[in-house]
């Protein structure tokens, strides 16, 4: 089994792999790139240079390609000491053109041509634009190579990215923090360091805290090892894709918090979340009120659950019903092959088939607020009863379907050999049926389960659209309109995933309920 399970982790990373490199062809290869900017409100503020400069830079940010400003260059250049800083600061002056280049200037923008050039860059140099006289741009020019990345590169840098391991050299060195390190303490300060809870704590780090508990489930987190799945540019703007299906939303909750300072007051800050940001305590007062160092940047703590949570709240408790309802009703019709419950159980089959998805989801809306349930989802006044519509939705359509296969394997099994063989041997049809028949019946169904309970976390596009669940259907959706490429490439890869780990659970809970199932002996 273990030998099985293996090769089919093996055989499904390959797969992953395939289906991003697959879906980063089609975004980032097939796709206009300016379509990106198609909802970005800063673009239209950009004049003239500063606008290809601005587009350059956020191509680099979503990974199109890589982009080196001139200055940048002289910066390093610098930074390794092969130039002071008189120097730098004399060449980095671009003239109105390029005769207007100072020699030392120009004998730099000579190597920085030549360098990037052999590397396969592009250096590109725009002249500023010249309106009335006078330069639309303030007068400064702009120089830089850009090289676009391979998908076969994009791959690689996704994929290497994908894990985050938090260490104490995140901050660079130039930055004064005092000294880098980890301290372990029994009594979080966050807590006002008298109430017993384990916590690490970090200084050079990007989590101020790596390891910590709380009074929220599972109790037990953690900064250390962190997922990021791409950052979002347009749904959900500078936020990463698994951040954005896992972080609480809805309104604050305020709690009394104890800050690094000591003062003590009302927020919503979670400072279990706080992270470095360079320089923050010295430009405000409001920091420096609260805070004792650089890790001043905290998310806030909201009444509501995750875009994950929703959709897998609804969609396992759709599941459930899907198997109390379907499977006994299609043992039901099984049992009464061409009697009035099967007739009927089939027409709703039929039915269910027949018409489509929006149509009986709006079906089933108009019912249920007719008969005075919620039918949209109010984020700031959540009822237990905006739960049916969308559940009942979205676990009648399988339910048919659930039926149809039971119904289908039963009445498979009967015309079997062992049947009859169990007949000749004396047997009662009842005994057959439920002893056997069903038994054997319901091994094709059990393997669907894994599925069925990891697939709800993807949530469901039609219904969460329909009835306004904010859940995480909709964000592939959301995605593909505003051509977020990164979100699109991020919740394929958390499909793939689930796919994948479906299919394998599934064998194995397979292999387990049937002991005649073996993985690790070839078919004789």
């Amino acid at each position: 089994m273990a030998k099985y399970v293996l090769k089919r982790l093996l055989h499904g990373a390959i797969s992953i792999i395939a289906v991003v490199f697959i879906v980063m062809i089609l975004v980032y290869g097939l796709m206009n790139r300016d379509l990106v900017f198609a909802k970005d409100p800063l673009l239209s503020r950009q004049m003239n240079n500063n606008r290809v400069i601005y587009m350059y830079q956020k191509w680099e940010e979503f990974g199109y390609l890589d982009y080196v400003p001139f200055a940048d260059y002289l910066n390093d250049l610098a930074r390794q000491g092969e130039i002071d800083e008189e120097t730098r600061a004399d060449a980095v002056s671009i003239g109105r053109t390029a005769e207007d280049d100072s020699p030392l200037t120009a004998e730099y923008v000579k190597k920085f041509t030549e360098y990037y050039e052999s590397k396969g860059y592009t250096v590109s140099r725009n002249d500023a634009i010249v309106s009335r006289g006078r330069l639309a741009n303030g007068g400064k020019q702009q120089l830089f190579a850009y090289r676009d990345y391979s998908v076969f590169k994009r791959l690689w840098n996704y994929f290497t990215g994908l894990f985050y391991v938090d260490n104490v050299n995140y901050v660079p060195e130039e930055n004064d923090i005092g000294e880098r390190g980890l301290t372990f303490t029994w009594y979080d300060p966050v807590y006002g360091g008298e109430k017993f809870s384990p916590a690490l704590i970090g200084n050079g780090t990007r989590y101020k805290y790596l390891v910590y508990f709380d009074n929220k489930f599972p109790y037990f987190h953690q900064n250390l090892v962190t997922i990021h799945l791409g950052q979002s540019y347009s749904v959900t703007r500078g936020v990463d894709v698994w951040d954005s299906m896992t972080q609480s939303q809805g309104s604050w909750v305020q709690s009394e918090i104890t800050y690094p300072t000591g003062l003590q007051e009302m927020s919503a800050d979670d400072l279990h979340t706080a992270t470095y940001v360079a320089g923050s305590l010295e430009t405000s007062d409001l920091y420096k009120d609260r805070f004792t160092d650089d890790y001043t940047y905290t998310r806030t703590t909201q009444n509501n659950m995750s875009r994950l949570g929703y959709s897998f709240l609804i969609g396992i408790i759709a599941t459930i019903f899907v198997y109390i309802l379907g499977l006994p009703i299609g043992v039901l019709m099984a049992r009464d092959k061409g009697g009035i419950i099967d007739k009927v159980g089939t027409v709703y089959v039929m039915f269910i088939s027949a018409v489509p998805s929006l149509a009986y989801i709006f079906m089933f809306k108009g019912i249920g607020r007719s008969m005075g349930l919620p039918w949209m989802f109010d984020m700031d006044n959540l009822s237990k009863l905006m739960y049916v519509l969308p559940i009942v939705s979205l676990a009648l359509p399988s339910v048919a379907s659930m039926m149809k296969w039971m119904r289908r394997y039963m009445i498979d099994q009967m015309n079997s050999d062992y049947v009859k063989f169990a007949r000749s041997t004396g047997l009662s049809e009842t005994s057959i049926f439920f002893k056997h028949v069903m038994k054997v019946s319901a091994i094709p169904i059990i393997q669907g389960i894994p599925g069925s309970i990891l697939l709800a976390m993807t949530g469901a596009l039609i219904t969460e659209r329909v009835y306004m669940v904010p859940g995480a259907g909709g964000l592939l959706i959301d995605a593909i309109n505003a051509y977020d490429n990164s979100v699109i490439v991020g919740v394929t890869l958390f499909y793939a995933i689930l796919a994948v780990l479906s299919l394998i659970l599934g064998d194995v809970l397979m292999a387990v309920v049937d002991p005649r199932i073996s993985f690790t002996e070839k078919a004789r």
